[in-house]
């Protein structure tokens, strides 16, 4: 017989131990067979064979057994006391593990994209441990992809397209995406007429993008214009391109949850407002796993909540 099949007997031998002496266990504190057995509910006869078996695995007499009673042996005694600790802290562990299924706790390790987790992620991951006094969270924002099987997190929030393959996600929101310029710009945008005009005009581009110079814009679902567009200034970071939009030099297509401020307070404007790009979406990603931590779960609601109330 092979040292692997060894291993696979020990190992089942054990776990039936483990079974028998909850059986051995619950007929001391019962003081019957019949009691153990409509405690665990299971047949008499089962209790009475596997405390049996046990008996003659060790060859000790555990249990004394006579017509009115059952009670533990010398050896039974010294037995049951270790059954008791053993069975208590495995009972304890199930309680704690219940526990953890159920209440946030612990670290929430995550990432997200620069922008938008400054943007949306940090307050939702404030709201959350003020809730969740009992969790901490490690994020880590940055523009470039995580791999999440990497084992650094274990959420990563992506925002536009997922590319992501063996991973899990879920949609919590979505975003614009808008043609801006900075308000004194409003007499050069005003000329506009459609979006092939903005060739004419120096533009920024986002390299964090797939294909940051080629934008296709749509009107009333009939009108379509693709424009390819020669950037005066080529940055990497969303907020990069934001700022350099404010200082003014040039138009640039940006996520709506990053210019939200700036377009309420009149700092941008919104150029040819009747077309418009190809929206996006926010995803919650994870590792392909069939249950989720409690805190993972929890985080992921309050943050759909918070951006589906914005």
């Amino acid at each position: 017989m092979s040292m692997a099949n060894n291993q696979g007997e020990s190992g089942s031998s054990h776990l039936a131990n483990l079974k028998r002496m909850a059986y051995f266990a619950a007929v001391v504190e019962t003081g019957s067979f019949t009691a153990a057995a409509d405690r665990m509910g299971i047949t008499k006869a089962v209790v009475s064979q596997q405390v049996a078996r046990l008996e003659r695995e060790f060859r000790t007499t555990l249990l004394t057994r006579t017509t009115r009673k059952v009670v533990p042996t010398d050896a039974g005694k010294a037995f049951y006391g270790r059954c008791a600790l053993i069975l208590k802290e495995a009972e304890g562990a199930f309680a704690e593990l219940g526990e953890v299924a159920i209440e946030p706790s612990g670290t929430l390790r995550l990432t997200a994209p620069l922008d938008y987790g400054i943007s949306v992620v940090v307050p939702a991951i404030t709201e959350f441990t003020q809730r969740y006094p009992q969790c901490k969270v490690d994020a880590i924002l940055s523009d470039q992809s995580i791999d999440l099987m990497s084992g650094q997190v274990e959420l990563a929030i992506r925002v536009g397209w997922l590319t992501d393959l063996n991973v899990q996600a879920r949609q919590i929101g979505a975003f614009r995406q808008l043609l801006v310029a900075v308000s004194s710009w409003h007499r050069q945008v005003a000329r506009l007429k459609e979006p092939r005009d903005i060739e004419a005009l120096p533009f920024v581009a986002n390299t964090a993008l797939r294909d940051p110079t080629r934008w296709s814009f749509s009107r009333n679902e009939l009108e379509r214009q693709s424009v390819v567009v020669r950037p005066a200034i080529s940055l990497d970071a969303t907020l990069a391109v934001r700022e350099a939009v404010l200082q003014g030099a040039g138009l640039s297509v940006l996520p709506d949850y990053a210019v939200a401020k700036d377009l309420d307070g009149g700092q941008l404007i919104r150029v040819l407002p009747h077309w418009g790009l190809p929206s996006g979406g926010v995803h919650a990603v994870f590792p392909a796993a069939r249950f989720r931590p409690a805190k993972v779960r929890a985080f992921v609601d309050l943050l759909e909540a918070r951006v589906g109330s914005v």
